[in-house]
């Protein structure tokens, strides 16, 4: 590597190291790392601005844009209070089942939806029902976030990183179904008895908040029939649109973005007021890191070592696919694991066909699937929605701090993954 890259190092080092410590506020440091890179000339604004590759991802900026705009109507029309009420009352306010209910809601949503477009509409949900019951909402946002990720993986449209690697191994939507989503319900399950440890402290029961909440008629919440069926018919659009984006020729952040403002439009809202409810440093905070991970790309940091660590294992298939699960979860952790998959995809697809290019080798791709996926759960900052539910807690006055979300998505992550080897070894290596 050059010079420059040891510099987009230290820089992507340094800021890492500020957002872990929180001395300096993240959005500031994402956007003071992003300037260095871009004033020492590590990237450049055609990088920086017009490379899909190494700049900022306009798709998930206006995807998160437009779905944040939706939810902002959502929330003038009293329809989260309404499913608020709904879920504490079926759970009979006690706080673990409705994070069960919450999680298996999230999972199954994010196998079919984006992650972040699932967490944007659980959370105020959660915030709503926790405020109703007296319990703390951190542990529900986390838990929720963490089960984004987890069902997100399950599928071929559940999150990006499986459709590029759908693209480059031509493998099919049933494939995915078939080989990552009975792994992903277990986790799952595993996931809720974590959560049932983990945050013990937070499932107290307050009989008397119990007893006002058995009492409310969800019906009640509802404060604009006309709102709530046209935001709902617009989200079931938008919902339609992104199943059937490739047939529309429409990228998904276009039709959220289409959706939103065609939303605020006919809402006949107050278009400042609904904007209000956008996460504008998350956004930002988003922009910048992008920048500093594409400095990282653009210097071929990412790709040293990529190739670094499979030349160590070309050949041995089994140390190869151990090596590539683990370390794709390491590196999902702290960098976007979109460039990532993006870089790894053509070495994996060149191991692949040195291993036969049979269905026996075709277990390297699940393994950079599982490890890229899950590796996001790792820190606060490895995956968008991740990010994203930070700020949405943090405007609510519930503020997730970088370890006060990574102590526990390291113990996910680690279990997870570690799942995954006995079901890679026994699907693909024990009975071949």
């Amino acid at each position: 590597m050059g010079v420059l890259a040891w510099i987009a190092v230290a820089v992507f080092v340094t800021a890492y190291a500020l957002i872990a410590t929180e001395k300096i506020n993240r959005v500031a440091v994402a956007l003071a790392g992003a300037s260095i890179m871009l004033a020492l000339g590590i990237t450049d604004a055609e990088h920086a601005f017009f490379s899909e590759d190494s700049g900022i991802d306009w798709n998930v900026v206006f995807l998160l844009l437009g779905m944040m705009l939706i939810v902002g109507v959502l929330k003038q029309t009293g329809l989260f209070e309404y499913v608020a009420i709904w879920a504490a009352k079926k759970a009979r306010g006690r706080p673990f089942p409705i994070m069960v209910i919450l999680i298996v809601v999230t999972g199954v949503v994010s196998a079919a939806l984006d992650n972040v477009t699932t967490v944007l509409l659980v959370a105020p949900v959660t915030l709503l029902v926790c405020d109703r019951l007296g319990v703390p909402p951190v542990p529900f946002l986390i838990s929720e976030v963490l089960a984004s990720n987890i069902g997100g993986t399950a599928t071929l449209v559940g999150d990006p990183p499986n459709i590029i690697i759908a693209s480059r191994s031509g493998l099919t939507f049933n494939d995915f179904l078939s080989v990552l989503a009975p792994f992903i319900v277990v986790v799952l399950a595993v996931l809720v008895v974590l959560c049932r440890f983990m945050f013990r402290a937070a499932f107290r029961y307050d009989a008397a908040r119990v007893e006002r909440v058995m009492a409310l008629h969800e019906r009640d919440a509802i404060r604009n029939p006309r709102l709530v069926a046209l935001s709902l018919a617009v989200l079931g659009a938008v919902l339609v649109a992104f199943g059937l984006h490739t047939l529309l020729g429409l990228e998904p952040s276009v039709v959220a973005l289409l959706g939103g403002l065609l939303l605020l439009a006919l809402s006949r809202l107050d278009a400042t007021e609904v904007a209000k409810d956008v996460e504008w440093p998350t956004l930002v905070f988003f922009a910048g890191l992008f920048v500093m991970v594409g400095g990282l790309v653009a210097t071929g940091v990412i790709d040293s070592l990529a190739h670094a660590a499979t030349d160590a294992v070309a050949g041995k298939l089994w140390p190869a696919t151990l090596l590539l699960l683990w370390a794709s979860a390491g590196l999902s952790a702290v960098v976007d694991n979109i460039p990532y998959v993006a870089t790894m995809s053509p070495i994996v697809a060149e191991l692949v066909d040195a291993s036969g290019g049979n269905d026996h080798a075709q277990v390297l791709w699940w393994a950079l699937a599982i490890g890229a996926d899950l590796g996001g759960n790792a820190t606060a900052v490895g995956a968008s929605a991740n990010v994203v539910v930070l700020g949405i807690a943090e405007r609510a006055g519930h503020r997730i701090s970088f370890w006060g979300f990574t102590k526990y998505g390291l113990i996910v992550t680690a279990i997870s993954v570690a799942l995954a080897v006995p079901y890679l070894w026994l699907r693909f290596f024990a009975f071949s």
